[in-house]
């Protein structure tokens, strides 16, 4: 389980803590921030393109298959459902779209090609996300 701890610092500049590292998330400055940091959906998206980068780096070591590179790029835009060709026709107003591109580099076989194309949409952090997220929140005061 995953446990990070985040702590505002000033202004929108936040700590953020998983124990072992530490890193930092801002505003830019159109958001009243200091643009210090990356925003958290740059974080977001920074996650979901280290996953898949990962996953794909673990699955060719796993089946021993040589991977040159992987170069994964992520933008998340809020769109109006009505633009989206994929959405059901309950989804209403507006939504959050993440589009990506995955670059593998390697000699590959066409079995191969295949199987990678599906292990790239596969990472632990896309399906979370693909999936939907259940929350239970506690808010307190001291």
């Amino acid at each position: 389980m995953a446990k990070i701890t985040a702590e505002l610092s000033a202004g929108t500049l936040v700590t953020i803590s998983n124990g072992r590292h530490n890193w930092r998330a801002d505003e830019p400055p159109e958001a009243k921030g200091t643009d210090t940091a990356p925003n958290p959906y740059e974080l977001l998206l920074g996650s979901l393109a280290a996953c898949t980068c990962i996953t794909l780096s673990l699955y060719c070591r796993h089946k021993g298959i040589p991977l040159k590179s992987v170069t994964t790029t992520y933008e998340h835009s809020r769109i109006h459902a009505d633009d989206c060709a994929d959405c059901d026709e309950s989804t209403k107003g507006f939504l959050d779209h993440v589009s990506g591109s995955v670059r593998i580099a390697g000699e590959f076989d066409e079995a191969q090609r295949k199987r990678l194309a599906e292990v790239a949409v596969r990472c632990p952090v896309h399906k979370t996300l693909a999936a939907g997220i259940h929350f239970a929140d506690d808010v307190s005061f001291t």
